[in-house]
């Protein structure tokens, strides 16, 4: 038992002393193996984890910061910006997102590039494809399919009052 504790400590330590790392192991962003500035590129499990990564992010809740890239599974995922796939109950991208998001909530505020699936999809700036109950974009190049499909900025509809037929059942789109 001692020389396992001593093989983890030591290992935990050589691992923390480099500035990027193929794993990473988290109860919270404050108590994991590394610190939340650390690269992770490779592995990272997670009850609750927040790293800059280039990697597959398992756990509850996964946090990319900075531009991260990989695959997150989790309950909740959240970005700032991200290159790749995010499967979740809630996924969120605060600036950018590329790929593909597939949730129950899907929120991207900045742009968004790729492919939204989920029970609620909304973007601020939505360039591909968004399938859900719910789909809404402030600025939609592309298209929506779904029950309720909302594009504000549709420009085949400028000439109603209060931008009413900017939504559509079953289909939507603005290129």
């Amino acid at each position: 038992m001692k020389k396992l504790l001593l093989i983890s400590t030591l290992l935990s330590v050589t691992l923390g002393l480099n500035a990027q790392s193929a794993f990473q192991a988290s109860l919270t962003p404050d108590i994991a193996i590394h610190s939340r500035a650390t690269e992770i590129n490779g592995l990272a499990l997670s009850i609750w984890g927040e790293n800059p990564q280039h990697a597959l992010a398992l756990g509850f809740v996964n946090g990319s910061t900075g531009n991260s890239s990989g695959l997150s599974w989790g309950l909740v995922n959240y970005a700032d910006s991200y290159t790749g796939v995010a499967w979740g109950f809630v996924n969120v991208s605060r600036t950018s997102f590329t790929g593909w998001q597939d949730g129950f909530v899907n929120f991207s505020q900045g742009e968004f590039l790729g492919l939204q699936m989920g029970g609620i999809n909304v973007t601020e700036k939505m360039n591909g494809l968004q399938l859900g109950f719910v789909n809404y974009s402030e600025n939609l190049r592309g298209l929506q399919i779904g029950f309720i499909n909302v594009a504000a900025n549709n420009p085949w509809f400028t000439d109603f009052p209060d931008k009413l037929a900017t939504g559509f059942p079953i289909v939507n789109w603005s290129f």
